[in-house]
Formats: structure tokens, sequence, C-alpha cells
């Protein structure tokens, strides 16, 4: 059972996903860092000075200017200030990660653009695979000539 676990978690797919999720967290760190320092206070301004973080509503009696004096009163709290700030960073992340997918699928595109050369073609008879340059099928002896240069000109 040793052997059988080593074998499956030195695979190479289990080895690119460990180190995936190490890259996304310091990720997901750098982007929540991002929305919390710089994004958030700049919209807040451009909102009239309104800090995100600290929107909430108290589940309780009390008039509390933040959550932590809420919290410190044992008073439950929403804080949709917090969500909005989480929303924001999801959708930066989301969006970094569609960039990022998006130009790896660009380079690896340009090397699966290669043109491929056919060679077989499609009888127009007996519909089986013959040679490209065959001039009549081997199959039903079909004489192909230039039939089958237009018939592939329309299928183009």
């Amino acid at each position: 059972m040793w052997k059988e676990f080593k074998k499956f978690a030195m695979k190479g797919n289990i080895i690119d996903l460990a180190i995936g999720v190490v890259i996304g967290g310091a990720f997901g760190k750098i982007v929540t860092s991002l929305v919390n320092d710089i994004i958030m206070p700049l919209v807040g301004l451009l909102l009239g000075k309104v800090d995100f973080s600290n929107l909430f509503i108290a589940l309780g009696d009390g008039e509390f200017q933040t959550i932590k004096e809420a919290e410190a009163a044992g008073i439950s709290t929403l804080n949709y200030g917090l969500f909005i700030n989480n929303i924001i960073d999801f959708l930066i992340i989301a969006f970094s990660i569609f960039f990022v997918i998006r130009q790896l699928n660009r380079f690896t595109k340009k090397e699966e653009q290669k043109e491929v050369v056919p060679t077989s073609k499609s009888c127009l008879y007996c519909y089986t695979d013959i040679p490209i340059k065959a001039t009549r099928c081997p199959h039903c002896t079909s004489d192909l000539g230039e039939e089958i240069d237009l018939h592939l000109k329309e299928e183009a």
C-alpha cells in the first residue's frame, strides 16, 4: 500500500497541483492586500470617505462605531462591508486567473496550429478512405479524377 501511495503522490499531476495550490495561496494574499489596502480605500474615498471594512449592522442593542467594539460588547454583527470586500477580491482573482489561462492557451495554440497535411481522402461513391493521390478507388474502382478535387473544395 505504501508503494502504491508513493507512486500516486509522485505523479506529475499531483506535484503540479501542489505547486498550484501553494502559488495560488500566495497570489490570493497579494490580491487580498491589493483589494483591502489599495482599491477599497480609493473606492471609499470616491464614495465619500466610506470605509467598507467597517460597514456592519449590529444585531443587538447599542450603538457601535466599529466591528471590534460590537464584538467586545458580545453583540453579533452582519459584516456586509467585509462581504463587499470579499466579492471584489474574488472578482479580481477570477479575472487574473482568466487572463493567465488565456495567455497560456495562446501559447499552446500556436504550437498546436501547425499545418496538418491530409494524407487521405474519401471516395465520392463508396465513402472509404483512400490515399490523397489516388485517381481510382481501390474498393469500388470508380474513376475519381477531378470530381474528388471539386468535392473537397465544396467541403472547405
